[in-house]
């Protein structure tokens, strides 16, 4: 097993609680003083900004900042990827908030290759590999992601999910037991996909929809309010051509 998130752990800490981490061990005592108030001001989620940051990183000309997001290094395997991969992304204004690092990101557009993921580091960017499949689609070469069997009893079989919808655009996907084998650089062609009740899933479709050539509607998109409400506003606020049909959206039209 990789490294275990560790909000609570950091938020109990900055509270003044005594806490020591000791590998994947964690040790605590009962405080001998009433743990003080603290105002926290919780961050930005990087599994969500993640949609953004595959965007950005394969739609040519991209350049956004997301700021106050959260870097926790136990949830930023996402970024580590794309950089792997080539992605151009900078931390810019670190600082600490409430125990947690927090930083604003900018990100542009970049050329992206294949690189093989697996061990410890799926465990830091599990529920993102749907989006980094849509990356990996428009990357040269071959990207491999394995030791992602977790995959299989998410929301839905993400393995089987993603390939059988990325496949629909083109992608050149195959699934393996434990995550999948991408060639790329594809050209995606649009067309309608399902979300298949999950969220993450309707996201990363809709950011493989807008680095697709032609119209395309993700059905099934009322699930991203899920982890990202806003979600669909905050791509047109960035410039992202696209519609929403239904309230909550049913349908995300591209």
């Amino acid at each position: 097993p990789g490294p275990a998130r560790d909000h609570t752990e950091r938020m109990l800490a900055a509270m003044g609680a005594p806490i020591a981490v000791y590998g994947n061990t964690v040790h605590s005592e009962r405080p001998s003083h009433p743990l003080k108030p603290l105002t926290i001001a919780v961050p930005g989620d990087i599994s969500s900004a993640a949609f953004l940051l595959v965007a950005a990183s394969i739609i040519p000309g991209s350049r956004i900042t997301i700021a106050d997001a959260g870097i926790n290094p136990t949830r930023t395997g996402i970024v580590d990827a794309l950089r792997a991969m080539g992605a151009d992304i900078e931390y810019t204004n670190v600082r600490q908030q409430s125990g947690e690092p927090v930083a604003d990101l900018e990100v542009s557009a970049a050329e992206l290759h294949g690189t093989t993921f697996g061990g410890e580091q799926i465990v830091t960017m599990i529920d993102e590999l749907p989006v980094l499949a849509v990356a990996a689609s428009q990357a040269r070469g071959r990207t491999v992601v394995r030791d992602a069997g977790e995959l299989r009893v998410k929301e839905t079989d993400r393995i089987a999910t993603t390939v059988s919808e990325l496949r629909a655009m083109g992608a050149a996907i195959e699934p393996t037991s434990d995550g999948f084998i991408i060639e790329g650089p594809t050209r995606l062609i649009g067309g309608a996909v399902e979300s298949q009740g999950d969220h993450r899933l309707a996201m990363a479709m809709a950011v493989a929809a807008l680095a697709a050539r032609g119209p395309s509607t993700v059905y099934g998109a009322e699930v991203t309010a899920d982890s990202f409400p806003g979600f669909e506003t905050t791509l047109q606020a960035l410039g992202a051509h696209l519609t929403v049909e239904g309230t909550p959206s049913a349908a995300i039209h591209v």
